[in-house]
């Protein structure tokens, strides 16, 4: 991981850890979109049992939740640590020393939630972390919208990705969550996660060693495309590829107001994602009760 750290820092130097391209200072603590400088930014480290059943296991999930967010979703249900940015700075050597109790607790694995304008930080902590008896894998939980550049560094250190397909239209992308091209940006992201990794690997007591999830959550009105995810997925990842169709959404943060977003999904609206799953024959992961 060394030899690949300069290449990292001149990322945040002029800061393109994520498709925003913001090119602002990082190591001089400027900000940019995601209002997060240099030193990592975390609100809670805990055993998670919440997650997917492989990435929770029987003992939990080690989740760092990381503060800040490179989206601006109008219904984030975590919006008081994505969008307020609650949380406390701190430095690598004390994110290295929250993954290495993490797995003295027992944790299946390192799960970074939200990590992607965070990376610099994480990927020096882990440098410490590993030179200190880290071992188990690590998860890149994350929104989709992801730089190739840095994906390409965590090429053999990320063992599993758990990235969101939040969109399969550049429309509501923008209006929802004010992005550009979230599709081409999410779409080359989830070929290369799955060139790094491939399909989701389970070991025998149900707990995943290395692999690709994706997770799409359904919204009110069609509005994250959900057919259009599931087409992609299916014909240019892979039909083996495990899915986490998601139910749970209800409006949080900006999303109580809005015209389209102030409700729950319909049971009708859920199922008809079901039916577009399940006809593109992608038949590995998890459905919701609704």
């Amino acid at each position: 991981m060394e030899e690949k750290l300069p290449k990292v820092l001149d990322l945040v130097r002029s800061c393109t850890l994520c498709p925003r391209e913001c090119e602002v200072n990082r190591i001089e603590n400027e900000l940019g979109v995601c209002q997060i400088g240099f030193n990592p930014v975390y609100s809670s480290a805990n055993l998670h049992l919440g997650e997917e059943p492989p990435i929770s296991g029987y003992q939990g999930s080690g989740t760092i939740f990381l503060t800040g967010c490179n989206l601006n979703c109008m219904f984030c249900q975590n919006y008081p640590i994505s969008q307020l940015r609650n949380g406390n700075i701190i430095t690598v050597k004390i994110l290295a020393t929250l993954m290495l109790d993490l797995q003295d607790r027992g944790a299946h694995n390192i799960n970074f939630v939200t990590p992607t304008h965070q990376n610099a930080a994480i990927y020096q902590a882990l440098i410490i972390a590993y030179k200190k008896g880290l071992e188990i894998p690590l998860v890149y939980n994350s929104g989709g919208y992801e730089s190739l550049k840095m994906l390409k560094l965590w090429d053999g250190i990320i063992d599993i990705y758990m990235p969101d397909s939040k969109y399969g239209n550049d429309e509501s992308a923008l209006k929802i969550s004010n992005i550009k091209e979230y599709t081409k940006h999410n779409r080359l992201a989830l070929k290369e996660m799955q060139r790094q990794v491939g399909v989701l690997d389970i070991d025998d007591r149900g707990v995943a060693r290395r692999g690709l999830l994706i997770r799409h959550l359904v919204l009110p009105g069609d509005l994250a495309g959900s057919r259009e995810v599931f087409r992609f997925i299916a014909e240019e990842i892979s039909k083996e590829t495990y899915i986490s169709l998601m139910s749970q959404y209800f409006p949080a943060y900006k999303a109580t107001g809005h015209k389209l977003l102030h409700r729950r999904v319909k049971r009708l609206e859920y199922d008809e994602a079901v039916e577009a799953l399940e006809g593109y024959g992608l038949g590995n992961g998890w459905i919701q009760p609704i």
